[in-house]
């Protein structure tokens, strides 16, 4: 990457764990999820990756709760051409039928992108269990759905994974692929850990980079410095600072990465430019 190179904003608004006791301005119901992108979308992000909560909050696999939240997110002013991202986590459910429901989306409701995670892998306090023969099944759901996988890679074994998924024909030939650092069980946010992954990538990959909790800075600084976008939002980090005195919100995170983009003179991608490198259907 270089200085003038267009830069891509992904937001993970909500995730799985966060809840309102963590941080009072984490969007749980529809409406706050809603608000939430709308306000991102009018600041320019281009990606959204999106955890559904049921009732209570609670993470959901449930396809009509996603269908609701894509459709009204069309609806918004730029909601359109937003690539909207569905998760496939393995987090609460590793069972591929549960987690493929939201696959078979159809028409307004149905998503352009779904989290594809490349292994197992653990936590903190919890574990994301994703078999290769899932990995494969989801993949090839994907394919068969005309949905672009997300990938999510966060360490050497998985970004290996992803070579091997490509020559097997299961990903595009030009991938996406967030790369999360910082986690306690993954590669970490520095220099000699991004570089390993990139060079361990299928080749042509998009890449966004991420950072768990306090490394979402570090993260994004290198994504703004060496890779082509960020992810970034409260299911990563709820946080404005390391010490922890200060709640983030999602419409704080994306405009400190633009005020720090404009120093770095990364523009922001278009959607519709988006749309094309990764193989998109323009928007309708």
């Amino acid at each position: 990457m270089r200085s003038g190179d267009a830069l891509i904003l992904n937001l993970a608004c909500t995730g799985v764990i966060p809840t309102r006791a963590m941080n009072p301005h984490v969007p749980l119901s529809h409406a706050e999820i809603i608000d939430d992108v709308a306000c991102c979308l009018e600041l320019g992000v281009q990606m959204v990756h999106l955890h559904a909560r049921d009732a209570e909050g609670v993470q959901t696999g449930d396809p009509e709760v996603y269908g609701r939240l894509i459709e009204s997110i069309r609806a918004l002013p730029g909601g359109r051409e937003a690539i909207l991202c569905v998760t496939t986590s393995g987090r609460k459910d590793a069972s591929f039928p549960s987690r493929a429901r939201v696959l078979d989306l159809d028409g307004d409701a149905k998503p352009d992108m779904a989290s594809l995670t490349l292994s197992s892998l653990n936590f903190i306090q919890s574990a994301s269990i994703n078999t290769p023969d899932t990995i494969r099944q989801l993949a090839t759901r994907m394919q068969t759905r005309g949905i672009l996988p997300e990938l999510e890679v966060f360490d050497l074994g998985m970004a290996n994974f992803g070579r091997v998924l490509s020559r097997e024909g299961l990903i595009p030939r030009t991938p996406y692929v967030n790369l999360l650092l910082g986690n306690i069980a993954g590669a970490q946010a520095d220099p000699l850990s991004l570089g390993a992954l990139l060079t361990h990538l299928p080749d042509d990959s998009v890449v966004s980079l991420a950072g768990i909790g306090r490394n979402q800075l570090t993260a994004n600084a290198l994504g703004l410095l060496l890779t082509d976008g960020v992810r970034i939002g409260l299911e990563d980090n709820l946080w404005m600072d390391s010490s922890r005195s200060e709640a983030a919100s999602n419409v704080g995170l994306i405009k400190r990465i633009l005020r720090l983009a404009v120093e770095l003179e990364r523009p922001l991608e278009s959607p519709a430019r988006l749309r094309q490198r990764l193989g998109l259907p323009a928007a309708a």
